[in-house]
């Protein structure tokens, strides 16, 4: 029977330690919170969900480009888009242990009640009326007030003579101030959208539940630019792509749920905003949103700069602004959603019949980090005649992996936790009949195919 245990966000962040999808970042100098490093499958999966989403949404879309954003902008575009001065959350701090704390998330986890269009002199209110601190226990908050999520620097080698930069705090931005670089240098027009994959980063007050918030992350971004009165349309036809997309990743569809966002708690810049969200371990949260962002951003960077934005509309013969559809999803974040999704525990009959507990990580063979692994049943060199021909050719077609260590059972189990869709096995039989077996992750179910037929096998079932 497949399970997910009560702790599970345990298992998932040991296995991803020790199995080489995800490590503590700086852990040999005590760590850097909430920063994380990418093992060698960690990085492998990751890739796989980038490309899977890039396929589907550049390649496979002839109204889709693609583009690559510096991560420093002039700190003039920052100020144009609201970010310098909308681009915040409410803070609060317990006086007595120094713990920092968002407002509105203290009031909704100690009080269960609604924050949107609460002020911060609300918030305080609350906080200082009804709450202690959930670390201390303590009673002694500050007021709330606005903390900035842009991570501030500066650039230049004189002192005194450095300016000051932000690092982005989403990549579309860099998008919106060079929509008509795009538009005058590729074949495209109204509608079309332009995509990008990159860091971004956010001074989170309080990052959490491992990869989920952090200080930096990577952001699949789509800018879809239409005619205003396109964009009700494109909105619900991108709302059912992007929900599509999730479903092909192999995310089970009862974990996904979509929440239509209440006007009072709009980012700055939108005019709707529905927000697909994953029951993940610690709760039901955002995964992938989908915005309208009307004509604000090209609006304000045209008034701002002093450039020309507009596009001509060919119905009215008017030049107008276009307004912007925008899915926009974590990659990280993805990868966690992944991960949970795929987790899974089944008691299984052990070699002495006894029940024992294997865990299978059930990715979608497309963005497993190895699509195969093959596996000769010992170290001996008739063996490895056998086996490192295969898999030498295996390689060129697909991410495939090579054991010989450990014995067979225990081989098996490592891969079923990394996700590894089929197992290779060549034994002595091999040798002789030119044949091996291959096991199925999921089912494990076994088959003998002739090896000159692996490759194609492997391919049919990945397809």
């Amino acid at each position: 029977m497949a399970t997910q245990p009560p702790s599970v966000m345990e298992h998932i962040i040991s296995l991803c330690k020790r199995r080489g999808f995800v490590f503590p970042g700086s852990e040999i100098y005590g760590g850097l919170a909430n920063s994380w490093d990418y093992g060698p499958l960690g990085v492998e999966l990751k890739n796989n969900i980038r490309d899977h989403w890039w396929k589907r949404f550049v390649h496979s879309r002839p109204d889709v480009v693609g583009f690559d954003s510096s991560i420093f902008l002039n700190s003039k575009v920052w100020e144009a888009s609201g970010h310098v001065s909308n681009f915040n959350d409410p803070l609060v701090d317990c006086r007595a242990c120094k713990n920092r704390f968002r407002a509105d998330h203290l009031v909704e986890n100690g009080l269960h009640e609604p924050v949107v269009g609460l002020s911060n002199a609300d918030l305080t209110t609350l906080i200082q009326t009804h709450l202690k601190c959930p670390v201390c226990g303590k009673k002694d908050f500050t007021e709330v007030r606005k903390f900035s999520l842009l991570f501030e620097t500066q650039i230049g080698v004189v002192s005194g003579d450095k300016n000051k930069v932000y690092l982005r705090g989403e990549t579309a931005q860099g998008i919106f101030i060079n929509f008509k670089n795009i538009l005058n240098s590729s074949h495209v027009g109204l509608p079309f959208g332009v995509a990008q994959v990159g860091k971004a980063f956010r001074n989170e007050i309080t990052p959490g539940n491992f990869i989920f918030r952090t200080l930096e992350f990577e952001q699949m971004e789509l800018e879809y630019f239409v005619y205003p009165k396109q964009a009700d349309q494109a909105f619900e036809d991108w709302l059912e792509a992007i929900h599509a997309w999730l479903l092909d990743l192999g995310i089970r569809p009862e974990l996904l749920h979509r929440h239509e966002i209440e006007k009072e708690a709009l980012a700055h810049y939108a005019k709707r905003n529905v927000d697909i969200e994953f029951d993940f371990p610690f709760g039901q949260k955002e995964l992938y949103g989908l915005a309208y962002r009307t004509d604000f951003d090209l609006k304000n960077h045209m008034e701002k700069s002093g450039q020309d934005l507009t596009v001509l509309d060919p119905e009215t013969n008017q030049k107008v602004i276009p307004h912007v559809i925008e899915p926009a999803v974590g990659l990280t974040r993805t990868l966690l959603a992944v991960l949970t999704s795929a987790y899974t525990e089944e008691s299984v009959p052990d070699a002495k019949g006894e029940d024992s507990t294997r865990v299978v990580l059930k990715l979608h063979p497309k963005i497993a980090p190895f699509k195969a692994a093959v596996l000769p049943l010992s170290k001996k060199e008739e063996l490895q005649a056998v086996a490192q021909p295969l898999y030498q050719e295996l390689i060129k077609s697909f991410a495939c992996e090579y054991d010989q260590t450990q014995s067979i059972g225990k081989r098996y189990r490592r891969q079923d936790e990394i996700g590894t869709p089929y197992c290779i096995t060549v034994d002595f039989e091999s040798i002789n009949d030119k044949a091996v077996t291959i096991r199925d992750r999921d089912t494990m179910q076994q088959v003998r195919i002739p090896i000159v037929q692996v490759e194609q096998y492997i391919k049919d079932k990945l397809s």
